[in-house]
């Protein structure tokens, strides 16, 4: 898969394509929906197939402070989104300046003139322009004044509830994070590097790894996970581990933190970039008086673990 930032770096030569467009964050059941009819559309035709997304996220360009919580980091998206078969992926930066341009010009600039588009597929929501202005009705007649069709993907529903990034949100920030898998198509992920924390599990006898997240990362409610932890990469070790993430209220901390005792796991990963593929939410967070019972509930978590994730 090609991969271009801006219009800019579009080789010149690049013909006829069809177009998807989307800030695709998850790149959950939906979104694959979308793209895989733009792929197949593409095949069909003899044509390139084209993703095209956004960085960062507009709302944070259009309602500064607004940013949602982020599901999936770009290097992962680009990785989801080029494993559906995608030719191209272009990543537009979402400029003041960009957010600007009227429904017309985004069509003629953007799709007719630097992406060469035969055919654009969107969902039946879409919207684009200044203010979300256009809607599909709009990107219509625009196509049949620049030579391209219109191909409304349907969304995708199961039990009358209609898959979105919103709602893969609302699943996470409740801990519901068997619901946010169902929706994605493949467990919640969150990623990022293990850093020295106050050393406490260590004291109890469960040494846990304290992951340092992206700022607008998709963090689940506080509570105790199953997850699985894996290094190396995309494609590196699996190892199983049981998550806390809150303040660690028996030792009144207040830095909300997410942190991992694997198991069976004797290594130091301090420094490493690791992530945490979310499989079931245990318990919530909870205030004990006395160490012993607190270890106590840690050992039944754990065994917890081990029986879900064998």
């Amino acid at each position: 898969m090609q991969r271009w930032r801006g219009f800019e770096t579009i080789p010149s030569g690049w013909g006829r394509s069809v177009v998807t467009i989307g800030v695709f964050d998850g790149v959950h059941r939906g979104h694959q929906a979308i793209i895989g009819h733009a792929v197949k559309r593409a095949r069909d035709s003899g044509l390139q197939s084209v993703v095209m997304t956004f960085d960062p996220h507009p709302a944070e360009v259009v309602r500064p402070g607004s940013h949602p919580a982020v599901l999936t980091e770009p290097v992962r998206k680009a990785g989801l989104i080029e494993a559906l078969g995608v030719d191209a992926l272009c990543v537009v930066p979402f400029t003041p300046a960009f957010s600007q341009l009227t429904p017309n010009e985004f069509v003629h600039d953007v799709l007719v003139e630097s992406l060469h588009t035969a055919a654009v597929v969107v969902g039946d929501n879409f919207r684009f322009g200044h203010r979300a202005a256009g809607d599909v009705g709009l990107l219509e007649s625009l196509g049949r004044t620049f030579g391209f069709t219109v191909e409304d993907a349907p969304l995708v529903a199961e039990d009358g509830l209609v898959f979105s990034s919103t709602y893969i949100r609302s699943c996470v920030d409740a801990g519901d994070v068997r619901a946010a898998a169902a929706a994605l198509g493949r467990p919640h992920r969150l990623a990022g590097v293990v850093v020295r924390g106050d050393q406490r599990g260590r004291e109890l006898g469960y040494p846990t790894a304290n992951l340092m997240t992206h700022r607008y990362a998709a963090v689940p409610a506080d509570g105790i996970y199953a997850a699985w932890l894996t290094r190396g990469g995309e494609n590196g070790v699996r190892l199983p581990a049981s998550v806390s993430i809150g303040t660690n209220p028996t030792f009144s901390g207040r830095e909300r933190r997410v942190e991992a005792y694997v198991l069976d796991f004797s290594g130091d990963l301090y420094g490493e970039r690791v992530s945490l593929d979310f499989v079931a939410h245990l318990r919530e967070q909870r205030k004990y008086d006395a160490i012993e019972p607190l270890v106590a509930q840690i050992e039944a978590d754990v065994a917890e673990t081990r029986v879900l994730l064998s």
